[in-house]
């Protein structure tokens, strides 16, 4: 009978230890409160999104259940949370302004399809192929623009909407609140809200446990409820009213190239915000890492069940699963179990719901924020590695200033560009000896550095000389466009009558002799070998006397010591002398 790697064996952890039966039960406690601390960050953003989106707020919210229990409930990830996404909110507009709301299940539940079939097939790993810089700045550009941008609704206003614009209209947000008492209150509110994230984990005995997220928004509904406070709250309609389930007349609508697009563009955007979302969250914990493959599928059946309701499309979303990972999630079950508060609250007590400030919601959203800005990374990875700070500070400067997408194309382009620069180190050296220019290259030569290679052959070309010693027995590397200006040179040279010696890479030196110049003289004839007779069987073989001379024998005797001695330069010997730089 076969055991589980991960029971309760032989090497494994007993009953009460941290795999055991005290440490399931706490697994369980924290996994229950996390997933009431991602559900109060899920349930603004799922409004939120709707309403940037063009369509009704409850379409968000059922696009959140859908997230948490059929997203939630696949092992593609441990704590990765999924939902309708702001990254999306201006495709989703933009669609339903061009082919109508009713289309939008169609499009949704095709794109869900299609990251079915791309999980199948495999393709889903080739998202791992991200830096950390790449990652970190994506970080922080989600939650720049999640701090200005809830700004807004911690003072009950509406946010101008573009991360450029929200800063922008801070200045005028402040002189509001200043002369409004109502808009004073609920920003004191989402400000409570904020430095009870920061400190209550400090707070001694069991209260530290509690959520501070849960204490801020008890807080914020006992404020709301005084006589003379008027801020806004939460106010949810009719879920099930607002079902759009797709008919014949939409399916009809397939042949559409407007639609077709919009099918192709889903499926593109959400699976790469997906996993590349996937990426930055497996940097935040030290849990099991995210099976790509199976992530992909499981976000391809929660959009096919979204496109089926006509809901908004879903895909992973960082705000909330840093919220997870913040609130120590141990297993999907806190990722499952908020889609089934969103659920529950929802259609049952949507009375409650009505009592939380919208203002204390928006504070826990800027303190997600902040963390995923994470302002401490920043000198960090600049004492790290200065280029990859480039990386990362670029990759956050795009997202702001454009979308989540391009910002993180970018952000690889600009990775991949730093890493063909640090591949191409090219170390050239020039030098004028006597009647013969000198030229030697090592390292890799790449297109990259194909100014430097020519300006270098130039160089040894204008020297006036009549011999040119071109030496790449050091490159590693010599791609097609070096190769070419390199053989193009020589034939030219060549042409105009210079003697002109080229050494590629994995040719052998010619030999060095006495006095002249690299390259002159003939070459060493081979050293003699010790003539050794026939030996019998158990005899040791001895050393023969050359015939017919009485001189004394140029051979050493049996017992002397032998030393062979080899001019020729070895490998190594270039290496040695080759003028790498970092």
């Amino acid at each position: 009978m076969r055991r589980r790697a991960d029971g309760a064996g032989a090497g494994g952890v007993g009953a009460g230890g941290p795999g055991g039966k005290g440490g399931a039960r706490g697994d369980l406690a924290t996994d229950v409160t996390a997933s009431l601390v991602v559900f109060l960050v899920a349930l603004p953003l799922c409004i939120g999104v709707a309403v940037a989106s063009g369509v009704p707020a409850e379409l968000g919210i059922i696009s959140g259940v859908i997230g948490g229990l059929v997203v939630g409930a696949v092992r593609g990830s441990t704590l990765q949370v999924s939902g309708p996404a702001a990254g999306l909110a201006a495709l989703v507009a933009e669609t339903v302004a061009e082919v109508g709301v009713a289309m939008l299940g169609v499009i949704v539940l095709f794109a869900g399809l299609l990251q079915i079939v791309l999980g199948l097939v495999r393709l889903g790993r080739m998202f791992q192929a991200i830096s950390v810089a790449v990652v970190q700045g994506m970080l922080a550009g989600i939650g720049v623009p999640l701090m200005f941008s809830q700004a807004y609704p911690m003072a009950d206003a509406k946010a101008p909407g573009t991360p450029i614009e929200n800063m922008a209209g801070i200045p005028g947000l402040l002189a509001d609140i200043l002369t409004d008492p109502q808009a004073m209150i609920a920003t004191l509110l989402g400000v409570v809200t904020i430095v009870l994230s920061f400190v209550w984990k400090k707070a001694p005995g069991p209260a530290g446990k509690i959520p501070a997220a849960l204490v801020a928004v008890g807080i914020g509904m006992v404020v709301a409820a005084l006589p003379g406070v008027d801020v806004k709250t939460l106010q949810v309609g009719n879920l099930l009213a607002s079902v759009q389930v797709p008919g014949a007349e939409q399916f009809a609508r397939l042949a559409d190239g407007a639609v077709i697009t919009a099918i192709l563009t889903f499926t593109v955007i959400a699976s790469a915000e997906s996993l590349f979302t996937a990426a930055a969250v497996d940097r935040m914990h030290s849990g099991p890492r995210t099976r790509y493959n199976t992530e992909l599928i499981a976000q391809g059946a929660g959009n096919t069940v979204a496109g089926i309701l006509g809901a908004l499309p879903v895909t992973a979303v960082v705000a909330r699963s840093s919220a997870n990972v913040q609130a120590g999630a141990k297993t999907r079950l806190s990722r499952t179990l908020h889609g089934l508060w969103l659920l529950a609250f929802a259609l049952l007590l949507p009375q409650v719901l009505a009592l939380i400030p919208i203002s204390v919601l928006a504070g826990v959203l800027v303190h997600s924020g902040w963390k995923l800005f994470g302002p401490a990374e920043f000198p960090k990875m600049w004492r790290q590695d200065k280029g990859e700070f480039a990386v990362m500070t670029m990759t956050t400067l795009v997202i702001v200033a454009t979308a989540l997408l391009e910002g993180v194309l970018f952000g690889l382009a600009a990775g991949i560009v730093l890493a063909a620069l640090r591949m191409s180190q090219t170390v050239v050296r020039r030098d004028v000896e006597e009647d013969t220019a000198k030229v030697v290259m090592a390292g890799n030569a790449t297109f990259l550095r194909l100014p430097k290679v020519i300006e270098a052959l130039e160089a040894a070309a204008a020297s006036g000389k009549p011999r040119i010693r071109l030496d790449l027995t050091g490159v590693t590397h010599l791609d097609h466009a070096c190769r070419s200006q390199v053989e193009e040179f020589t034939a030219q040279q060549r042409g105009l009558g210079l003697r002109v010696e080229l050494l590629m890479p994995g040719e052998a030196k010619p030999a060095v002799t006495g006095a002249g110049p690299v390259g002159e003289g003939p070459a060493p004839e081979p050293l003699p070998r010790r003539p050794v007779a026939a030996a019998t069987a158990g005899e040791p073989a001895e050393a023969v006397e050359p015939a017919g001379t009485a001189a004394p024998s140029p051979w050493p005797t049996p017992d002397a010591e032998w030393f062979y001695l080899d001019t020729r330069p070895l490998p190594e010997e270039r290496a040695s002398h080759s003028p790498f730089v970092g």
